[in-house]
């Protein structure tokens, strides 16, 4: 049964595929043979299949959205007549693989799977991704305006499209809804409210904590960030650091402070997981950190409290609730790809809103604002987290860290300076002041022109 897909997608790609047989080769795609007049019997015309006889390579990370694409690959091959080549890696590995590949000019992989905020700025400058303007709005059914436009901010390097989204989070505020109601305590709405709940619930002698996240120096840095907008600051305006300004120090402070007086023993060593896994054992009241690990609360195969979490939206500062939306991942184009045309329909495929649907109801969350009001893609998830996520979507900042080239020091830099408040400094602000100044030298030293 030919897919929604099919139908104007690929009258704009045959319009391309037909113009190539009259005497032009569409941008970037590879020259067919001349088709027959007289096709076999049993042969499907080749203008039904726009990119008959093409093969395209495809890099993914071993992530559950790619483990979700390649069992509907088939029917994408179907539809257009190309072979596609998966091949799939664990995150540094990909990285290391695409650093070498680019590096040496290679036209494969076509189509690849990246983190925009992690090597996406590096990937740009050093024009190993193709910008994708020419093709988002080629297509009136692909819909690109109905994707999230904090998530492509994230995709989006000196006001050029650089990927599309297919993996978004957000920061939210989750919660032990059985504690809160035994004493009488109202979801927390803001910052104060946060901290006065934790401190409330806060009882280490019967090793139950208040509140926990990471507190790893470079891990705390992305959910630190959602603090930091929310109180009107962020980690750089333009090309100047910012990691000083009031808004930027109350912001970690508070941050420090819940975790230096609420949090359980051994926190300066916790990255995700870990925070995750005392929460999951009963031992915590709150923890802010992305809403895509959710299962890892409510599973109660991992989780001994998974009927209690609840989760509400990220609470406000003084500028309101700002929490970051942000691509995770994103699928890009090879810059040496001899295949663009193929890679672009490939990627208007895989984003399009029937496999962005199925990819949700397998769990992926996408940047899709129908797909998250379509019960279909959401029936597997809490309620709750749909309602928070979509108020989530509908605002929220498109980064979670320093937006440089060089993002492990800027997250080191960041970072420092909640150590320094989780071990007890008193000058913060001489902290913050010597973090900015090695902050601003990263963002010199990247954006050199």
């Amino acid at each position: 049964m030919k897919k929604r897909w099919l139908g104007t997608s690929l009258t704009v790609l045959l319009s391309l595929s037909m113009l190539a047989g009259c005497g032009g080769t569409a941008p970037g795609a590879s020259e067919s043979p001349e088709p027959s007049n007289t096709p076999a019997a049993n042969e499907t015309p080749k203008q039904d299949k726009p990119f008959a006889g093409q093969s395209l390579s495809i890099v993914t990370a071993n992530h559950p959205w790619g483990e979700a694409i390649v069992p509907l690959i088939p029917e994408f091959e179907e539809a257009t007549g190309m072979k596609v080549k998966v091949e799939s890696y664990f995150e540094d590995q990909l990285t290391q693989k695409l650093t070498v590949q680019f590096t040496a000019s290679s036209a494969t992989p076509d189509v690849f799977m990246y983190r925009p905020l992690q090597e996406g700025r590096l990937f740009f400058k050093n024009g190993w991704v193709s910008p994708l303007d020419e093709y988002v709005n080629r297509n009136a059914d692909y819909d690109f305006d109905d994707i999230s436009k904090a998530a492509l901010g994230t995709t989006t390097v000196a006001g050029k499209i650089a990927g599309i989204p297919i993996i978004t989070e957000q920061e939210v505020l989750y919660y032990r809804k059985d504690l809160l109601e035994k004493a009488n305590i109202q979801v927390p709405k803001t910052m104060d409210e946060l901290v006065a709940a934790a401190k409330q619930l806060h009882d280490p002698k019967n090793e139950m904590y208040g509140f926990v996240s990471r507190g790893q120096r470079s891990p705390l840095v992305t959910q630190l960030s959602s603090f930091i907008y929310s109180e009107g600051g962020d980690f750089m305006d333009g090309e100047k650091a910012t990691i000083n300004s009031p808004a930027a120090i109350k912001a970690m402070t508070t941050y420090g402070t819940l975790l230096k007086d609420y949090g359980p023993p051994g926190v300066l060593n916790m990255s995700w997981p870990q925070a995750f896994g005392i929460f999951a054992q009963g031992k915590v009241a709150f923890l802010t950190d992305a809403n895509s690990l959710y299962t890892n609360l409510t599973d109660p195969e991992k989780s001994t409290v998974s009927e209690h979490v609840g989760f509400a939206a990220f609470p406000a500062g003084d500028a309101g609730s700002k929490p970051y939306n942000v691509t995770a991942w994103g699928l890009a184009i090879n810059a040496n790809s001899k295949n663009k045309e193929a890679a672009w329909a490939f990627i208007e495929w895989a984003t399009g809103k029937e496999i962005v649907l199925k990819q949700q109801q397998k769990g992926n969350p996408g940047a899709r604002g129908s797909v998250w009001n379509d019960p279909e893609a959401t029936k597997s998830y809490p309620p709750q987290l749909v309602e928070v996520t979509k108020e989530a979507m509908a605002g929220g900042v498109d980064h979670d860290r320093p937006v440089v080239i060089s993002v492990g020091e800027a997250r080191d830099a960041v970072g420092e300076i909640v150590m320094k408040i989780m071990t007890g400094e008193q000058d913060i602000q001489a902290a913050a002041d010597k973090a900015n100044e090695t902050l601003q030298a990263i963002i010199d030293k990247d954006f050199k022109k």
